[in-house]
C-alpha cells in the first residue's frame, strides 16, 4: 500500500538504535568515532634518556574555528593529571614543574607537539594532548618511557630495613628513583635476577626471578614474583632504584684508601665519590668496566664488570659486584669519583 513503512524500510534506522541498545545492556557504553581534528600518532610509545630532549607528538589533521590544546601528565595510581602547557594556537602558558621545561615544537601551524628539555628521571610516564573546541573534545595519549637501569639498593644495616617512603628517599639519595614495575619487568628480561624483595614506585614489593630456587620462592616458572600492595608505613623491605645516563663521568682512583681517604682523593681531582646509582649507569651507558672495589658514597665497595672473566668476581653475566659495607677505616680499596659537566 503507498506511503506505509515496513520494517524493511525501517532498519537502516532502528539498527544503529538497537546496537547502542545493546551495548549498554551488556555494561559497554557505544563505540566511540576516532578523533575528528587529531592525527593518531605513528608512535605511541616514546624512548628518551634522562637530560635529553625529548618531543611528544601532537598533530592537527585540520584546524577547528577556534579551539586550545592543553597538555597534561597522567599520574599513575592517583586518577589525576597535572597540567604542563595550554596553547591557543597563538600563545602558549607553561604550568607546573615541567611547564619550565615544555614548550610547543611549532614544525607548522597545525603542529601542538610537546618539546621536553632536560628530562629527568621523573619525567617517564603517560602524556595527554587534549583538543578543547567548544563542541566536542579529542585527545591521544603517549607513553615517555627512559633508558635505563634498575639495581636493588639495601642500606649498611642489611636487608628488609626500608619501608615505602625511607626506600624513595634511599633511591633518590643514590641518584635514581624508585623503579616502576614495568622498569623492573625490562630488567628481568634482560638478565635481572634478585631473591630479595624490594618497594616499586606503585607501592607493590616484588622481585625478579630467572632461575626458581628454593631460597627464592621455591620451585616454579621464573618471572616476578609479588607481596602485592603492602602498608607503605609498616611493612619493611629493600629498594628496586632506576636511574638513567649521566651528564657526567665516573672514573677510578686506586689505592689503599679509608672512605674519609677516599673523599678527600676526588676532591682532590674536583670530583665527588660516586654514588651507586652513579655507577651503575656508568656500567650501563659507557661499558665501565674495572675489576677492582672501589669506595662509594654510601660507604659500600663495588666495581663494574661489562666482560665476565675468572679473576673478576668469578660470575657469568656482566653486573656491578659488591664486598658490601666494609669499616669505613679499612684501607683496602679504591673509590670511584664521579665528575659533572
Amino acid at each position: 500500500m503507498p506511503g506505509r513503512l515496513t520494517l524493511y524500510d525501517l532498519c537502516p534506522f532502528l539498527l544503529p538504535w538497537l546496537l547502542t541498545i545493546s551495548h549498554r545492556a551488556l555494561g559497554d557504553s557505544a563505540p566511540h568515532p576516532s578523533p575528528h581534528y587529531l592525527l593518531p600518532p605513528i608512535h605511541e610509545v616514546i624512548h628518551s634518556r634522562r637530560g635529553a630532549t625529548a618531543t611528544l607528538p601532537c598533530v592537527l589533521g585540520a584546524s577547528p574555528p577556534s579551539y586550545k590544546v592543553r597538555w597534561s601528565k597522567i599520574e599513575p595510581g592517583e586518577l589525576r593529571e597535572t597540567p604542563i602547557l595550554i596553547t591557543n594556537g597563538l600563545h602558549a602558558r607553561g604550568y607546573g614543574p615541567l611547564g619550565g621545561r615544555a614548550r610547543l615544537r611549532r614544525g607548522h601551524r597545525l603542529d601542538a607537539s610537546l618539546v621536553l628539555a632536560d628530562v629527568h628521571l621523573e619525567d617517564e610516564g603517560r602524556y595527554r594532548c587534549e583538543l578543547i573546541n567548544g563542541m566536542e573534545d579529542e585527545s591521544v595519549a603517549l607513553t615517555l618511557r627512559l633508558e635505563g637501569v634498575v639495581f636493588p639498593y639495601q642500606p649498611s644495616r642489611g636487608r628488609y630495613q626500608f619501608n615505602y617512603f625511607e626506600a624513595k628517599r634511599a633511591c633518590e639519595e643514590q641518584d635514581g628513583r624508585l623503579a616502576t614495575y614495568g622498569q623492573l619487568y625490562q630488567a628481568w628480561t634482560e638478565g635481572l635476577d634478585w631473591c630479595n624483595a624490594g618497594w616499586l614506585l606503585e607501592g607493590s614489593v616484588r622481585y625478579p626471578v630467572l632461575t626458581a630456587r628454593a631460597p627464592c620462592g621455591g620451585p616454579g616458572r621464573p618471572g616476578i614474583r609479588s607481596y602485592g600492595p603492602r602498608d607503605r608505613a609498616r611493612d619493611r623491605y629493600d629498594a628496586f632504584c632506576f636511574t638513567s645516563a649521566l651528564a657526567g663521568q665516573v672514573f677510578f682512583v686506586p689505592g689503599r684508601l679509608t672512605l674519609s681517604e677516599a673523599h678527600a682523593a676526588c676532591r682532590r681531582r674536583g670530583a665527588v665519590v660516586a654514588k651507586v646509582g652513579h655507577l651503575y649507569a656508568a656500567w650501563k651507558f659507557s661499558g665501565l668496566d674495572q675489576c677492582d672495589g672501589g669506595w662509594l658514597a654510601d660507604g659500600s665497595v663495588r666495581f663494574p664488570i661489562t666482560t665476565p672473566r675468572p679473576r673478576c668476581g668469578g660470575l657469568p653475566d656482566p653486573g656491578v659486584r659488591s664486598f658490601g659495607f666494609p669499616g669505613p677505616q679499612q684501607a683496602a680499596y679504591g673509590t670511584y669519583c664521579y665528575t659533572g659537566t
